[in-house]
């Protein structure tokens, strides 16, 4: 099915009309379903995914079998963008949190566009830094920060690109976002219940709070932000 109308995804919305409109006739709607994989570790990705809604976890695994979430990406990014600038295989796993609907473009038809536009292929290449940074910023966050900080971090990010306060997330769940054992979640899920800042229900995360939540966050969840916004603009 052809998508008609400039799809809501953030980054599309950052393209001029003459690269919008060499996109638009091979721009497909997909249905994100939960759990599903759109990018798996050394296979070579056939699309590139620009969600409208909903989100994806880009994840690595560890040695001892672990997998554990370094960025999360929704209507502000682009699934696959990475390995197809570099003709590669995907260097990382990719798996839908949140369901939602992503316009799809064949990987073929996006190196051509990037070839053909170079406003498109700097836009693609800042959205890696981006990725990058995220990556990076949520390495250094779960081995230097306390659990409390990382939770609230991801929460934030989690609500970023959300429609509602309510998440539909499990401890089991979070625990593996930010890497660390289930009864952690329950107590940090706990105290932050307690205090007001969430609300906890088996199965689903209200945020109540979103300044408090801010004040038990660490700085990762700010400078990511921030440096999202100087090389992205308006899609932070």
């Amino acid at each position: 099915m052809t998508v008609s109308r400039p799809p809501p995804n953030q980054l599309l919305q950052l393209l001029d009309a003459a690269d919008l409109d060499l996109l638009r006739p091979h721009l497909a709607t997909f249905e994100m379903v939960s759990k599903s994989v759109v990018g798996e570790v050394g296979i070579a990705p056939r699309h590139v995914y620009f969600p409208h809604g909903g989100s994806v976890s880009i994840r690595v695994s560890l040695s001892e079998g672990q997998t554990i979430e370094i960025a999360m990406l929704g209507r502000d990014g682009v699934v696959g963008a990475g390995a197809a600038l570099a003709d590669g295989i995907s260097p990382m796993d990719a798996l839908v949190l949140f369901p939602g609907v992503a316009s799809v473009l064949e990987i073929g038809v996006f190196r051509a566009v990037a070839a053909a536009s170079a406003r498109f292929r700097k836009l693609m290449v800042r959205h890696e830094q981006v990725m990058l940074a995220h990556a990076q910023q949520s390495l250094l966050c779960n081995t230097s920060h306390p659990v409390e900080a990382r939770l609230a971090r991801w929460l934030l990010r989690a609500r970023d690109l959300s429609d509602s306060p309510i998440l539909p997330l499990t401890q089991e769940a979070l625990a593996q976002m930010i890497g660390v054992r289930r009864n952690a979640i329950s107590l940090v899920a706990h105290a932050l219940q307690r205090a007001g800042i969430i609300r906890y229900s088996r199965g689903h995360i209200e945020i109540v709070d979103v300044q408090a939540l801010l004040t038990r966050s660490c700085g990762c969840y700010s400078a990511v932000k921030a440096h999202h916004l100087r090389l992205l603009g308006a899609v932070a």
